[in-house]
């Protein structure tokens, strides 16, 4: 398996003959009556959806991140119309869902999944990255595929890189399961695994010096300054 800092470039729903289409034109619906339907097949949308995802890949190899980015954004546009699970938060506004073939809805999960792993891909390659953004993304890829090497190990990065050591460890635990000699989540696994000890650290310095003795009063008793915070002025 290839390794976890690596993008997912690769797929059976690459179509080459597929034409890579604007988003807005690709899932652009037509007016029948109150009810709305797409212009064009679902397999059409599908392929272009690929297209532009496959056009993402080339960009990424070419270390063009912003036109890689650009394309998977514009795949995900199309997909969005017939993701039903997207199209019935909003029921009753738009463009009415098509129903899907198994092999379809495959297609289309397929295709969004790689999406969201490869812009994850991309942001983590940025000089200024927006981890919050590369936490959304590969959640989106656990929700659909659990035990998503590459998401488990971005969703563990950009976590620790957001403070919470905690969550990032389960993750990046998780991805070395799946890859064990991983270098990548060695690294990061073991960053985490630091913090929690420093943090540790910490929380034991902090109650040894709440629960330490104090000053003696007059009559021999220990003085806990603790439970005196809020006496006085």
């Amino acid at each position: 398996m290839s390794s976890t800092a690596e993008m997912e470039a690769t797929g059976r729903e690459e179509n080459p003959n597929a034409q890579g289409a604007a988003a807005a034109a690709a899932a652009e619906p037509s007016t029948s009556g109150h009810r709305r339907t797409y212009t064009k097949p679902v397999w059409s949308l599908l392929e272009e959806a690929a297209q532009m995802k496959t056009e993402g890949n080339a960009f990424y190899r070419e270390k063009n991140i912003r036109s890689a980015i650009g394309r998977y954004h514009r795949a995900l546009l199309v997909l969005r119309g017939l993701d039903s699970d997207v199209m019935t938060s909003v029921k009753g506004f738009g463009a009415e869902t098509p129903a899907l073939t198994p092999e379809q809805e495959a297609l289309l999960r397929n295709t969004q999944v790689d999406c969201y792993n490869n812009l994850a891909a991309c942001l983590l390659q940025r000089q200024s990255v927006d981890y919050a953004r590369v936490q959304e993304y590969s959640l989106r890829v656990l929700k659909w595929r659990p035990g998503d090497v590459k998401a488990l190990y971005r969703a563990g990065v950009a976590t620790l890189e957001m403070g919470d050591a905690q969550t990032a460890k389960q993750y990046l635990i998780q991805a070395s399961r799946e890859q064990p000699n991983d270098a990548n989540v060695r690294k990061h696994l073991q960053r985490a695994e630091e913090k929690l000890n420093r943090e540790l650290q910490k929380e034991k310095a902090m109650y040894r010096g709440m629960f330490s003795t104090g000053p003696k009063n007059s009559s021999g008793e220990g003085i806990d300054q603790t439970n005196r915070a809020g006496e006085g002025v």
